[in-house]
């Protein structure tokens, strides 16, 4: 087996592990450390593929944005030793249920799509002209529509991380 294919089983391995953990935590900031460990295994799958600018994404929005802003959220609201409620027996099987059944549709799915083949184009030499017009373009292969939407999604993220602050500092001020 190539080094490559351990590294795959590696990571596969570190993501369903630690996505397990993540769901069935009950400690709110265990659950973000292990969401940590997921986008990062994610990552290396990403650089496993030869994506290096997706596994870059991955590592700085998600792992080092996303999950910043909400262990933060955790901390500044005081509720690092929060555990939640043990769900329901009714909602544990509903949420095992649509579990399975997206798991099934995406393994079918995946099994019978054809995957045509992809012609190879022949690459753009790294000129600053290309390189700049690949990060300013808006049209195919642009970047400048990613980074907008990027933007767009770190706002939301600490707009989202405000509120649940704000929303435990006033229940708490009523108690």
């Amino acid at each position: 087996m190539s080094f490559n294919v351990v590294m795959f089983y590696v990571f596969s391995a570190i993501i369903l592990l630690f996505s397990l953990l993540t769901i069935t935590s009950r400690r709110i900031l265990r659950a973000a450390v292990y969401l940590l460990f997921v986008l990062i295994a994610t990552a290396g799958v990403y650089f496993l593929l030869e994506y290096q600018f997706m596994a870059a994404v991955q590592l700085t929005l998600y792992a080092g944005g996303i999950v910043v802003l909400i262990i933060f959220s955790i901390l500044l609201t005081h509720h690092i030793s929060h555990l939640f409620e043990k769900p329901e027996l009714t909602k544990l099987l509903m949420g095992t249920g649509v579990a399975v059944v997206g798991s099934f549709l995406t393994i079918y799915t995946i099994l019978t799509y054809p995957f045509p083949e992809i012609v190879t184009t022949t690459p753009l030499p790294a000129t600053m002209e290309n390189i700049g017009a690949q990060l300013l373009g808006v049209e195919k292969n642009g970047y400048a529509l990613p980074f907008e939407l990027i933007s767009i999604l770190l706002l939301a993220a600490m707009i989202g991380a405000i509120v649940i602050a704000k929303k435990d500092k006033s229940k708490n001020s009523e108690i």
